[in-house]
C-alpha cells in the first residue's frame, strides 16, 4: 500500500498546489484561460500523437476493448439519468447528472496517472478510450439535451453540430494523426519530435495544476442531495462494471490495457461537466460541487483501487 501511496501522492499534490495557488493568488478565473488552451490544444495533442505514433499498428485492433469501455461509460450515464427522471428531474438536468456520473476527468488526470502507475505501454489504451468516449459524450449531451428543447433544430442541424464536435476536438486530430502515423511508418524530423517531446513532458502537471486551480475557485455553494447516488456510482460502481465486463467478454486482454480501462473509470467527475452545464444554463452550481467534492474523494477510490491492481486482488 505504501508504495502505491508514494505513487500518487505527487500527482496529488500538484493538484493540492493547485488547489492553494487558487486560494492563495487573487487571480481572475479568466486568467486559467490560456492555460486550459495550452494543455488541451498543444501539450496533450502533442502527447497524444507521440504515443500513438510509435505503436505497433496491431495494438489499434481492440474493437471489444473499446466497444466495452465506451458501452460500460454509456450504461452508467443512462442509469443515473433513468434515476434522475424517476426522481422527477427535468430532461436537461437528468442529463447533466447523467453526465456527471459517466465522464470522468480521463483527459487532465487519465494520462498522468496511468503512465505513472502502469508505464508508457498504458498509453494507447488511455489514448484511445478518451477519444472514444469524448466522441459518446459529444453526441449524448446536445442529443439528450435536444429531446427535452421545445425548439428543437433540425435532425441535420443536430447532426452537424455533433460532427463538427468530434472532428475538431484536438486530442480527436491528434489520435487520427497519430495513428496515420504509425500505419504509414512515419517520422517526425529531429526538431519537430524534440518539440513534441518537450510539450509532451508538460502535459500531465500542467493538467493537475490547472485542475487544482478550477477547484479553488469553484466553491461549494450548493451540495445537492444527487450526490449521495451520483459519486457512489461514479467513483465505485463504474471501474467495478468496467473490470467485470472486460474480464468476462475479453479474458485474453492484456493486464495493462485491463488495468487502464478501471483507472480511467475510477477518476472523479470531469470539469467539462461544469461547461456543460453553464453552457446549457442548468444544473451549474451542483455540477460545481459534483467536481469538488469527487475530486477530493477520488483521492482515496484511486488509490484504492490502485492498491488492489496493484497487489493482485484485481
Amino acid at each position: 500500500m505504501l508504495a502505491v501511496i508514494e505513487l500518487v501522492l505527487p500527482l496529488f499534490a500538484i493538484i493540492v498546489l493547485g488547489f492553494v495557488a487558487g486560494k492563495l493568488a487573487r487571480l481572475p478565473i479568466e486568467g486559467l484561460g490560456w492555460m486550459n488552451f495550452y494543455i488541451i490544444y498543444v501539450a496533450l495533442p502533442a502527447l497524444f500523437y507521440q504515443l500513438l505514433s510509435r505503436t505497433p499498428v496491431s495494438q489499434f485492433t481492440q474493437i471489444g476493448f473499446i466497444l466495452i469501455s465506451i458501452g460500460s461509460t454509456f450504461a452508467i450515464f443512462l442509469l443515473v439519468y433513468l434515476i434522475a427522471r424517476w426522481r422527477k428531474s427535468q430532461q436537461s438536468e437528468a442529463t447533466i447528472q447523467g453526465l456527471a456520473a459517466a465522464y470522468g476527468n480521463i483527459g487532465y488526470m487519465g494520462i498522468p496517472l496511468g503512465l505513472a502507475a502502469f508505464g508508457p505501454a498504458a498509453g494507447v489504451p488511455v489514448a484511445l478510450i478518451f477519444c472514444f468516449e469524448n466522441a459518446m459524450h459529444f453526441i449524448v449531451a446536445p442529443l439528450f439535451m435536444a429531446l427535452g428543447n421545445s425548439n428543437k433544430q433540425t435532425k441535420f442541424a443536430l447532426v452537424r453540430h455533433i460532427m463538427v464536435k468530434i472532428f475538431t476536438h484536438p486530442f480527436i486530430i491528434a489520435t487520427i494523426a497519430g495513428v496515420l502515423a504509425s500505419v504509414f511508418s512515419y517520422k517526425l524530423p529531429a526538431f519537430a519530435d524534440q518539440t513534441f517531446d518537450l510539450l509532451s513532458k508538460t502535459a500531465g502537471p500542467c493538467a493537475l495544476f490547472a485542475m487544482g486551480i478550477s477547484a479553488a475557485l469553484r466553491p461549494l455553494k450548493r451540495v445537492p442531495v444527487a450526490l449521495g447516488y451520483i459519486i457512489p456510482i461514479k467513483l465505485i460502481l463504474h471501474p467495478f462494471l468496467v473490470y467485470g465486463l472486460l474480464v468476462w467478454l475479453v479474458p485474453e486482454l492484456n493486464p495493462i490495457w485491463l488495468y487502464s480501462a478501471v483507472l480511467l473509470a475510477t477518476l472523479p467527475t470531469a470539469t467539462n461537466v461544469f461547461v456543460l452545464a453553464e453552457q446549457y444554463g442548468v444544473w451549474q452550481e451542483r455540477a460545481s460541487s459534483t467536481i469538488v467534492i469527487s475530486t477530493l474523494l477520488a483521492m482515496l477510490t484511486v488509490t484504492t483501487f490502485l492498491y488492489l491492481m496493484r497487489s493482485g486482488w484485481l
